[in-house]
């Protein structure tokens, strides 16, 4: 569970942490330098204004942070949903990506979700992101809904 460290396949030593306010303006310029053909399904917006707005709407869930020295380079989020599950998504910086720093942020943030009472999450990839697709399948999730241009997925905890 977080505070927790990992190294990833690059040798860096990577801390994940539950969100806290202290972590607002380096997760804002995660966010405003993040590559936007990485965007998934139009997050995160574009533009320091709407990414705050964003942020400031989502925030309210359940959050894990990966940290690389004092730069935020990862976060997945839990949003509820009004309905009793939550709508994950996760975001790696693109310069961190295929370390295996994905893994194991979905993998705490997956662990703290159910300390924090989260039973059932879901989530939409795109369905030409089998890379991603292959991620989730790794950590459990499964398809509810093969067709389209989305995949639906989802998992209890």
């Amino acid at each position: 569970m977080p505070p927790h460290s990992v190294t990833d396949a690059t040798d860096q030593e990577i801390w994940l942490h539950p969100y806290d306010d202290a972590a607002f303006e380096s997760l804002i310029a995660m966010y405003t330098t993040f590559d936007p053909s990485q965007r998934a399904q139009g997050t995160p917006p574009f533009g320091e204004p709407a990414i705050r707005e964003w942020l400031e709407t989502i925030l309210n869930g359940i959050s894990v942070v990966a940290w690389h020295g004092d730069d935020v380079i990862g976060h997945v989020m839990f949003v509820p949903d009004g309905v009793g599950r939550h709508e994950l998504a996760i975001f790696v910086h693109q310069d961190y990506q295929r370390a295996g720093i994905g893994f194991e942020l979905l993998q705490t943030g997956l662990g703290y979700a159910k300390k924090q009472d989260v039973t059932e999450v879901w989530l939409t990839v795109e369905s030409r992101k089998i890379g991603v697709q292959k991620l989730y399948n790794a950590v459990g999730f499964t398809v509810d809904n093969p067709v389209g241009q989305t995949r639906r997925m989802s998992r209890y905890l």
